[in-house]
This record gives structure tokens, sequence and C-alpha cells, in this order.
């Protein structure tokens, strides 16, 4: 476990991490739309939470999967399964993706604003497809980028 001063640097990295989204709305609602942001105190007590929330979320990787997963990748090495090894990287890939809570979030409204606008029957069930599709053809994209990235790295390729 983190020491306080360990948190608050973990803190601020995760506040680092979500500038750069941060800026990017603040860019579009303000010089783009030029609309006032609805509720700001409610944003900001939002967005406090969601920096809290992933600065949780990576303490808990690091404490708990992080290192069985660094374990494992060893452990595949040593054996010298190279067909179980991309499987690990492709599954860990894929799954750590699909559960993404921000490609989650992003799928969802996707979904809503596909069947608001006529692409996509605007229903419960056709807007859920249509965000599992996305979160689905996202994860199969990182997992097979990672399996690429594996390869680079066991075959030297450039």
């Amino acid at each position: 476990m983190k020491t306080p001063s360990g948190l608050l640097r973990a803190f601020m990295e995760s506040t680092r991490d979500l500038l750069p989204i941060v800026i990017v709305v603040a860019f579009f609602q303000i010089i783009v739309l030029r609309q006032p942001f609805p509720e700001l105190a409610s944003l900001l007590v939002g967005l406090f939470l969601v920096i809290l929330g992933l600065t949780l979320f990576v303490q808990g990787l690091e404490m708990g999967l992080f290192p069985i997963g660094e374990s494992m990748a060893y452990a595949f090495a040593r054996k010298g399964s190279l067909s179980w090894l991309l499987a690990f990287a492709f599954l860990l890939g894929f799954g750590t993706t699909v559960a993404e809570p921000a490609l989650i979030a992003v799928a969802k409204k996707a979904a809503e604003v596909a069947g608001e606008a006529g692409f996509i029957r605007n229903h419960a069930a056709a807007r859920e497809a249509y965000a599992d599709g996305l979160r689905y053809t996202v994860a199969l994209s990182v997992g097979l980028a990672i399996v690429i990235g594996v390869l680079r790295i066991l075959r030297g390729w450039p």
C-alpha cells in the first residue's frame, strides 16, 4: 500500500493523465460551441471522483493484477511456449479493453447518438448491441496489436 505522499503523487499522476481529455472537452465547450458548462460545481465534483477512482483503480492493479500478470508472462517465456504466450497476450489485451470503464461509457454514448441520429434503431437492445460491437471491435484490435508487439519483441523486428 502506498504512503499518503505516494497516494497524493498517484492522484497527481491521474490528474495529469486525464488533463488532455479535460482540455479537449473544455476547448469544444468554450471555443467551438461557445456555451458555459452546465452545473459547473457538479461537474467539478464528478471530475474529482473520476480522478480519485482512477487513482484507486491503478493502485489496485499495481497491487493485485500486475504482479501476477508479470509472473505469468515470465513463466510463459521460461516454458518456451510461443502459442500460450501469444494467447495470454491477446486475451489480456482483449479482456482489459472490454472491461475499460472509459470505453464502456464512450460506446454507450456513441450508441445513444447513433440511435438518435437514425443510424441504428433507437431502442435499448439495438443500442446495447451497437455499444457491445464497438467495445469488442476495439478490444479485438488491442489484443491483436499486443500480439504483434510481443512478436516484434521476440523476433527482434523493428
